[in-house]
């Protein structure tokens, strides 16, 4: 079945609208790559989009005007969108945002390095706190989503982050696609130009890993935290044909033992750059540790890298598979 004849509203997701079918028409007649549509048309802006997020009932009776977005997948994801003027604040930005939307976010603010106070986010008086994890909302973090919602602020998890509930079993493009549509549908815009560029881009991705192995290495140091079986590093790591060696582990990331590293000796290690720890202070984790210097790839030096940001699940996911098949090609060359 094709992605866009899906329903957005997946893992007890409902709409009391036909919000999506008032937009559904408008940009395929143009060249897929063009910007999406963000006037939404008066029948869609009139329309109550309800939704499960999380396992948390939320309603938007209008697009959301004043947005903070926590974490670089949710920022990109307006912001490929072309909702980059809904953002009235940004907090835990995992690296800079892609050339092809830095323009658009050359005027964003930065209101914490981290998961910002509650208190900064009552200060911007938004009427969304879009989130890239669910841990966001705490009594310590952003508020409690019931709290936020009390007062008057919707807040919102993207869908393939969930893990209290609604997590997807195993994470598919389906998913990936269908989240950048439910996204679109909060703010009644069109997601098809994007999702069919998309589609586009993952069709032409080569699968050269050949079934080789790889380890999907996130952060630490004592114990490695890394990619495991039902996520978005698996995902990536199927897309371009490499075997993910912590497969077996029954969640997204995951806390691993270098023993078992050292065991499976992957062919390529994945690192994840991010603006707080990046793919060099990895590498020097990988050549300090007498067990893991003497790993095959460490040796040869075959190491994948991946933006923090693209590592998780959103806009940027397409672009990671492409990726990570292009840098295998020019480490066989």
């Amino acid at each position: 079945m094709s992605v866009l004849s899906r329903s957005p509203f997946r893992r007890g997701t409902a709409i009391r609208s036909a919000a999506l079918l008032a937009v559904s028409a408008l940009a395929l007649s143009g060249c897929a790559s063009a910007a999406p549509e963000t006037t939404p048309s008066p029948d869609a802006a009139a329309q109550s989009v309800d939704l499960s997020n999380c396992g948390f009932e939320v309603t938007f009776d209008t697009a959301p005007e004043r947005v903070i977005t926590i974490k670089s997948s949710t920022t990109e994801m307006l912001l490929a969108l072309g909702l980059g003027d809904r953002i009235i604040g940004t907090a835990f930005q995992d690296g800079p945002v892609p050339e092809q939307w830095a323009s658009d976010a050359a005027g964003l603010t930065s209101i914490a390095e981290r998961v910002p106070s509650e208190e900064a986010v009552l200060d911007l008086e938004p009427d969304l706190v879009f989130a890239g994890w669910e841990s966001t909302f705490s009594a310590d973090g952003a508020g409690e989503r019931a709290d936020l919602t009390a007062l008057g602020i919707n807040t919102f998890v993207a869908p393939s982050a969930c893990q209290s509930a609604e997590q997807p079993e195993q994470l598919s493009f389906d998913d990936v696609f269908s989240d950048i549509e439910t996204v679109a549908s909060i703010f009644r815009v069109d997601a098809a130009p994007l999702v069919s560029e998309q589609q586009a881009q993952l069709a032409a991705i080569d699968a050269n890993g050949d079934s080789r192995t790889a380890l999907w290495f996130s952060s630490g140091s004592d114990t490695p935290y890394v990619g495991a079986g039902i996520g978005a590093p698996q995902l990536l790591l199927d897309t371009v044909g490499l075997t993910n060696i912590a497969a077996d582990v029954k969640s997204t990331w995951a806390p691993y033992n270098w023993e078992a590293v050292v065991d499976a000796d992957p062919d390529f290690i994945v690192l994840v750059d991010a603006a707080w720890n990046s793919a060099d202070k990895k590498i020097g984790v990988l050549e300090a540790n007498p067990a893991t210097a003497n790993l095959s790839a460490v040796k040869a030096g075959r190491y994948l890298v991946v933006p923090f940001a693209a590592s998780e699940a959103g806009v940027r996911s397409v672009e990671a598979a492409e990726s990570l098949s292009a840098q295998i090609a020019e480490l066989d060359g």
